[in-house]
C-alpha cells in the first residue's frame, strides 16, 4: 500500500443512509450500477464520485448470506463491499456515457490489510474507490478504502486488480471439447 495516508471521506448525511435511491451527486442507485440483485448489492447509496474516486455507504444486515453463527459479518465481506464499489465507478462511468453497465471481474489483490476481526450487521460503513491504473484493454488497478461511516477509522485498505473483458458473453462462454483426431470410443 502507498505510504501516504488514506483520503479523508466525507461524512455520509444519516437520511440518505439505508436510502438505496440516488443522491444529489449520483443520480443513479447501486441496483442500476451493479450486476447483481437482492442480498448481493452490499452498497446503499453512491455518496459521490468522479473520474477520479467514487465514495459509497454501505450498511450490510443480518443477510443469511453473510451473517456468521456469532452473529457478525466476516472481515473478508469488506473486500467484497470495495469491488461492488470499483464496479459502481465502472457503471457510474458507463451510465454517463450513454452505454450499458457490464460485467467485470475482480482478479485479487496482493495484500487486504483489514484491522477488524469481524463487521456487526447494521454498521454504517463508507467504501472509497480511486483508480490508479484503467486501460483500454479492461485491466485496471484501483486503491480501496473502508471507513467506519460514523468515526471515520480506517477499517481496511487494499489495491484491487480488476477486468472487464470488451465481450462479456464470448469471454464466460467454455468452448466445447475438441474431438479433432477421432473420439475416445473409436476404434483404429
Amino acid at each position: 500500500m502507498n505510504a501516504a495516508q488514506p483520503p479523508t471521506p466525507r461524512r455520509a448525511p444519516q437520511s440518505a443512509l439505508r436510502a438505496r435511491k440516488p443522491t444529489d451527486n449520483c443520480p443513479w442507485t447501486p441496483v442500476e450500477l451493479l450486476p447483481h440483485a437482492g442480498d448481493a448489492i452490499l452498497l446503499d447509496h453512491i455518496q459521490s464520485w468522479n473520474d477520479q474516486y467514487l465514495e459509497a455507504v454501505s450498511i450490510p444486515g443480518a443477510s443469511p448470506l453473510y451473517i456468521q453463527d456469532d452473529g457478525h459479518l466476516p472481515n473478508w465481506l469488506g473486500l467484497e463491499i470495495m469491488a461492488q464499489a470499483v464496479a459502481a465507478w465502472a457503471g457510474c462511468q458507463a451510465r454517463q456515457a450513454g452505454l450499458p453497465v457490464e460485467l467485470g471481474f475482480l482478479l485479487g489483490t496482493r495484500r487486504y490489510d483489514c484491522r477488524v476481526e469481524h463487521y456487526a450487521a447494521g454498521q454504517a460503513l463508507l467504501v472509497r474507490v480511486q483508480p490508479s491504473l484503467h486501460d483500454a484493454t479492461g485491466m485496471g488497478v484501483f486503491e480501496t478504502w473502508l471507513f467506519d461511516a460514523d468515526t471515520h477509522e480506517l477499517l481496511a485498505e487494499a489495491r484491487l486488480n480488476v477486468y472487464r473483458p470488451r465481450n462479456v458473453l464470448s469471454y464466460l462462454q467454455e468452448p466445447s471439447p475438441s474431438l479433432s483426431g477421432g473420439s475416445v470410443n473409436s476404434k483404429p
